[in-house]
């Protein structure tokens, strides 16, 4: 089954109940280094301020992080650190294949401390220090699950708890 382009947005507004009542800065909304915009490749085969790993493929007008096989994986990392109070991501994607059935076990956001260390979570490390939004495309059958798939979650961890597939 193939996922329709879906529009993500988070808004994550950190600790102190008084940054509720802050005004939005709008001179901060877009900040370049930090986003993707059509046409992707940059000069060379690399897009500026952004790193790639594993299966990852950028043309001018996708990025691929991993492709229709077994046991690949991709990653996108920033990297340049993001130190804003507030901020907002939007993020489009699609999940698609050669059949109807949703491939891989999914992809996540990641904003964390850590950056560009493969793991078992969703292509990053298990025991994070920061956020996760994960969308898990696959029941792995590990025990009864409280939800059905595909399934779309999100973890802050201060890198003391391990993410548990189900």
């Amino acid at each position: 089954m193939e996922l329709k382009v879906l529009r993500l947005i988070i808004t994550v507004l950190l600790c102190q109940p008084n940054l509720l009542w802050a005004e939005w800065n709008t001179k901060d909304f877009q900040k370049r280094e930090h986003s993707l915009i059509k046409p992707y490749q940059g000069s060379g085969f690399g897009v500026p301020n952004w790193d790639f790993q594993g299966s990852t493929m950028v043309t001018s007008n996708y990025i691929r992080l991993t492709p229709d096989q077994r046991s690949k994986q991709g990653a996108l990392w920033n990297k340049i650190p993001f130190r804003v109070r507030n901020w907002e991501v939007q993020v489009n994607f699609k999940v698609s294949g050669t059949t109807r059935d949703l491939f891989g076990d999914g992809f996540a956001f990641w904003y964390t401390k850590e950056r560009m260390e493969i793991g078992p979570v969703f292509g990053s490390k298990d025991h994070f220090s920061g956020l996760a939004v994960i969308a898990d495309t696959y029941s792995n059958h590990n025990g009864p699950h409280n939800h059905q798939h595909p399934y779309l979650s999100a973890m802050v961890n201060n890198g003391s708890i391990s993410y548990d597939h189900d």
